[in-house]
């Protein structure tokens, strides 16, 4: 597992003052939410039998890794960037009505990842609590998940601001699908720390995320 981590030079950095105001003078944290179609990317994988979820994870993961901005974070006390983000996420228990953690290991091949996915799942899938694997997620994992029982136009997870950040990494969440003008449609949510990042960062994650739905071609048989 990648956990490479590089060092950001705050005197240079050209987000410093925007980092220092949105973390010192006024801690703030948007939300943002789109409708992505699916359509495209559904249908395909469900030709090949396969699940769509840990494709959301690869294709969501994928996109935040490509931007340094979406893996900033302190260790040791030094601010910089990991060079890969690995998705953390929650299983859901039917027994009980439970869930847990599980993050799984990124992978640039989506048939590797998928792998990875299905393989933890077997392993750990069905071990309750709030860890369904024996160790913590790794420091450099991001927190995205799904809930497949409501869609939504808005959903925001705890403010920013409760204790001491050590990582400013965005929080994806998506919705059930529906289905409008013979398309299916997914709500997706993005959380962020404005001191990474603005709307025009989170729109352009969007605007990729929908271009990477609508052309499983390009990933699926990578």
């Amino acid at each position: 597992m990648n956990s490479n981590f590089h060092s950001i030079d705050i005197k240079t950095w050209p987000r410093s003052q925007y980092f220092y105001y949105f973390t010192k003078m006024l801690p703030t944290g948007f939300n943002l939410n789109a409708e992505i179609d699916v359509t495209a990317a559904y249908y395909a994988l469900k030709k090949q039998n396969r699940k769509f979820f840990p494709a959301y994870l690869f294709l969501t993961t994928k996109l935040i890794n490509k931007e340094p901005y979406f893996k900033i974070a302190y260790q040791n006390e030094q601010l910089g960037y990991y060079e890969v983000l690995n998705p953390s996420y929650a299983c859901f228990h039917e027994d009980d009505q439970t869930m847990s953690n599980m993050w799984t290991v990124y992978d640039e091949d989506f048939n590797t990842f998928y792998n990875n996915y299905i393989e933890d799942q077997k392993q750990y899938g069905k071990n309750h609590g709030i860890l369904a694997k024996p160790e913590m997620p790794p420091a450099n994992s991001f927190m995205v998940g799904v809930i497949p029982w409501i869609s939504f136009k808005s959903y925001s997870p705890i403010p920013f601001g409760f204790g001491e950040i050590n990582n400013f990494f965005p929080i994806l969440e998506a919705g059930k699908f529906y289905e409008k003008d013979n398309k299916l449609l997914m709500p997706v949510s993005m959380t962020v720390h404005h001191a990474i990042a603005d709307g025009y960062q989170v729109s352009a994650f969007f605007n990729a995320l929908q271009v990477e739905m609508n052309h499983p071609e390009n990933w699926m048989n990578s």
